[in-house]
């Protein structure tokens, strides 16, 4: 079976987690040089890269890359072109991370397949562990991170989900939407 490839732009704390949890898989790109440095151990390439064009993401090779996540912390028009761009030179799969409705809204547009976002975790979720709730089956999201006091951890299966942790989602918007509803199987 051939080894899947990734690319994550952003390495901030939702990108970063991205890098860990698809070790030595992929690619990283962020603008900060301080940030390369600090994942470059987790993948098998690190690039700093000031401005994202469709001829940097040719240079790099984006359109080879099976799934690409972007999240740029704040920059909602960096990840909406960036989404863009990577859909326009071919990239099978694209996750972008999610504001709000609107910037949602706005990639499904522009077909960007997979949707993230943070979720509270609700009373309905307390004191499940996430082999529990078997998101991925029931849902078709998946949750890759909790956060926890500012530090997050990679979905290990046995970890146990508490009211007010912080789940990083990733699915398409309407199974993030029904999870959101529905909470607990």
């Amino acid at each position: 079976m051939l080894k899947k490839s990734f690319a994550v732009f952003g390495l901030g704390r939702f990108g970063g987690t991205i890098v860990k949890e698809f070790n030595d898989m992929g690619i990283e790109i962020d603008k900060d040089e301080a940030k390369v440095n600090e994942y470059m151990n987790y993948a098998t390439h690190a690039v700093c890269v000031n401005a994202i064009d469709e001829t940097t993401l040719n240079l790099l090779g984006a359109r080879n890359d099976d799934h690409t996540f972007v999240s740029f912390g704040d920059a909602i028009q960096s990840r909406i072109l960036t989404s863009l761009l990577l859909k326009e030179i071919g990239v099978r799969k694209v996750s972008a991370k999610v504001e709000n409705e609107n910037h949602s809204k706005v990639l499904e547009k522009i077909a960007v397949d997979r949707f993230n976002q943070q979720e509270r975790a609700t009373k309905k979720l307390d004191h499940y562990s996430l082999s529990d709730l078997d998101v991925r089956a029931n849902y078709g999201c998946t949750i890759v991170g909790i956060q926890l006091q500012g530090t997050i951890i990679i979905s290990p299966p046995e970890e146990v989900i508490y009211k007010g942790d912080i789940l990083i989602v990733i699915g398409h918007n309407k199974d993030i939407m029904r999870f959101e509803e529905k909470g607990v199987v």
